[in-house]
C-alpha cells in the first residue's frame, strides 16, 4: 500500500493562521503607494484657499452637475440594469455569453475609445445622428450626453455585481415562493431581491463612484463647457492647467464623496447581515 506525502489522520485539521503584521509589512509597498497620494493631495491644500475655491460659481456648477447626472445614471442603470443582471444569474445559453462580452468591453475598452464610439454613433454626423436631428434632438455637448457616457461606462459594475449576488440564490426558494401562489415579480421583490440585497447595492456604489469619475468618455462626447457638462473631473482637468488650488479642491471633494459612498454601503450591508443573523 502506496503512502501518500502528507499523513493522514481522521483528526479536524487545523487551519493554518498567518500573523498579521508579517501580512502588513508584505503588503507595504503596495499600501503606501495606494495611501500616499490621497494624503498629499489632502494636505497639500491650505484651509483658506479650499473654502474661498469652494464658493467659486463656477466649482459649485461643476459639483451640483456631477452629482446630478451620477444620480441619474445610476437610476438608469439600476432600473435598466437590475434585468439584465437576472438573465446573467438564471439563464444559460449562447446569448449568455455574448451579453456578457458586451458588458464587460466597455470596463476595458479606453475612457477615450469609448467617447469616440458614442459620438459615432450619436453625433451630428453619427450613425443615429441625421434621424436625431430630424427629430430635433441633439445630444453631443449638453447633460444628456454626460448621462449617456455615464452609464456607458459604469453599467457594467452594477450589473457583473448584481448579477453575481443574484446568482447566490437559490432557486429552490423562489420555487417554494411559486408553489405557495407568489407571481414571479412577487417572488423577486420578497425573496429573491432581500437575499442579494448585498451584490446590488455593491454595484450600485461601483456604478455611482465610477460615474461621479468619468472623465475620457465624457470629455470626447459631451466637451468640457463650464456650467453645462463640466463635471467635476473635467474641471480637475482644466483647473490643473489653469487653478492648481480649484483642482485640488474638486479632487479632495471627489475623494470625500467616494468615502462617503463606501462608508455608507458598507454600514447598510453590515446592519442588514446582523439583521440576518
Amino acid at each position: 500500500m502506496s503512502v501518500g506525502p502528507w499523513p493522514r489522520s481522521r483528526a479536524k485539521p487545523e487551519t493554518i493562521r498567518f500573523r498579521t503584521w508579517p501580512l502588513v509589512a508584505g503588503g507595504l509597498p503596495l499600501l503606501a503607494l495606494l495611501a500616499l497620494p490621497l494624503l498629499a493631495l489632502i494636505f497639500k491644500i491650505p484651509p483658506a484657499s479650499f473654502a474661498q475655491s469652494l464658493r467659486d460659481a463656477a466649482t459649485l456648477k461643476a459639483i451640483t452637475l456631477s452629482l446630478r447626472t451620477s444620480l441619474v445614471t445610476v437610476l438608469i442603470v439600476v432600473l435598466s440594469g437590475t434585468p439584465l443582471a437576472y438573465l446573467l444569474a438564471r439563464r444559460r445559453g449562447p446569448p449568455v455569453p455574448a451579453l456578457e462580452i458586451l458588458l464587460d468591453l466597455p470596463t476595458v475598452l479606453p475612457p477615450a475609445v469609448a467617447g469616440l464610439a458614442l459620438l459615432m454613433a450619436f453625433g451630428r454626423r453619427g450613425l443615429f445622428g441625421a434621424g436625431l436631428a430630424a427629430l430635433g434632438i441633439q445630444l453631443p455637448f449638453t447633460a444628456a450626453a454626460v448621462v449617456m457616457a455615464q452609464t456607458f461606462v459604469a453599467a457594467p459594475y452594477y450589473i457583473k455585481s448584481a448579477a453575481l449576488g443574484l446568482s447566490g440564490v437559490s432557486r429552490e426558494l423562489e420555487e417554494a415562493a411559486a408553489l405557495d401562489g407568489a407571481t414571479p415579480a412577487e417572488a423577486f421583490r420578497h425573496v429573491t431581491l432581500p437575499l442579494a440585497w448585498h451584490g446590488l447595492m455593491g454595484g450600485v456604489a461601483l456604478c455611482w463612484a465610477r460615474a461621479l469619475g468619468e472623465f475620457g468618455a465624457t470629455i470626447i462626447f459631451a466637451g468640457n463647457l463650464p456650467g453645462r457638462t463640466q463635471t467635476m473631473p473635467l474641471a480637475v482637468y482644466l483647473g490643473f492647467e489653469v487653478d492648481l488650488t480649484r483642482a485640488l479642491t474638486l479632487g479632495a471633494i471627489l475623494l470625500a464623496i467616494s468615502f462617503v459612498i463606501l462608508m455608507a454601503v458598507r454600514t447598510i450591508l453590515r446592519g442588514y447581515a446582523g439583521e440576518a443573523t
